[in-house]
């Protein structure tokens, strides 16, 4: 098991929250545009397995549907610096094909019910200048 990477997924999940829930409302459509680039783009990352033997990756899902069910709508912003945080850390797990696809991901989640908002561009603004610093 590999503790880096199950805490680089877990951020990343909570980081994709944030997206989701920055306008307090986090809708059916963002998780199911989650869950598709999870399978298509996450599971191609690494081998990293969980301590369950399953793809690291899910991590992603795992935290975000917790989150979720715990009403954490409203920390949005905490978790987008807990993300700029872990990533400051962790350089090396960010090289420029990983920061696409966060990118990529968040985009996804933005646009997956009616398009961007201006909550949702105000935090994909935040997590565009930790990406491209």
């Amino acid at each position: 098991m590999d503790l880096v990477g199950n805490k680089f997924y877990q951020n990343l999940g909570k980081l994709f929250f944030a997206v989701a829930a920055c306008d307090k409302v986090v809708r059916g459509e963002e998780f199911e545009s989650l869950k598709k680039t999870v399978t298509n783009h996450w599971m191609e990352i690494d081998d990293t397995e969980d301590e369950f033997g399953n793809d690291a990756a899910y991590q992603i899902e795992i935290v975000f549907d917790f989150l979720h069910a715990s009403a954490f709508e409203d920390h949005a912003d905490d978790f987008v610096n807990d993300f700029a945080e872990f990533k400051s850390e962790n350089e090396e797990l960010f090289p420029p094909k990983v920061e696409r696809i966060i990118w990529r991901t968040c985009i996804a989640i933005a646009d997956a019910f009616y398009g961007r908002n201006s909550a949702e561009k105000e935090i994909l603004a935040k997590i565009k200048s930790l990406l491209l610093g």
